[in-house]
């Protein structure tokens, strides 16, 4: 990564904004590998998806002001994530999968002192539906549960109502609403290759 930095001049004019379209590309690749491709096309995507963190490391060690590699990148992660584990790092005890949440949940909570809002801390440009999800679960741990509604919509903010129960149903389920779309829509793709196959 360091000698394509230095050597390549496509890749030294690239920015951290710049390369945010490759991100999302390469981790939608990374999830298509998983849910349809074969243990090679997952190894292959895993590997772009990591050019993804070293070349914005890369980026982010040439800051004037605040400078980091992927050292400082590794050992903040290790850091965290020893916190986070304090029923393998620390003596702490968790022998169910819900007691290992309430330590991590504790952990996050303490490193998250700043926020204000269960709302805080759920990115922006993550897709609409996996956002919503988010969205709901953070507003039912406060007690704001969205009206389930089986009208269909005359509007397009009565989409958006709608849409927000469906993804409501989903997580009372524990059904994972973006997967279901994503995996409908490979659906429709076959259907469409069906049709054009026949015409």
């Amino acid at each position: 990564m360091r000698q394509v930095r230095e050597r390549c001049v496509w890749s030294q004019r690239i920015t951290h904004r710049d390369l945010v379209p490759y991100l999302i590309e390469e981790s939608h690749e990374v999830i298509d590998a998983v849910e349809s491709g074969t243990r090679d096309d997952l190894r292959e995507e895993l590997g772009d998806l990591l050019w993804q963190v070293l070349f914005h490391a890369a980026i982010a060690a040439q800051d004037p002001d605040d400078p980091f590699d992927i050292d400082d990148v590794a050992e903040t992660l290790t850091e965290k994530m020893v916190r986070r584990h304090p029923h393998v790092f620390a003596g702490e005890v968790a022998t169910t999968p819900e007691e290992v949440l309430v330590h991590w949940n504790a952990a996050k909570a303490a490193e998250k002192r700043a926020r204000t809002s269960v709302l805080d801390g759920v990115p922006r440009q993550m897709p609409a539906v996996a956002r919503a999800q988010k969205l709901v679960g953070r507003a039912a741990g406060v007690g704001v549960t969205p009206v389930a509604s089986v009208d269909a919509p005359a509007s397009e903010a009565e989409l958006g109502e709608a849409l927000l129960s469906l993804v409501a149903a989903a997580r009372a389920e524990g059904w994972d609403a973006e997967r279901a779309l994503r995996e409908r829509l490979r659906m429709l793709e076959d259907e469409v290759r069906a049709a054009e196959a026949e015409s």
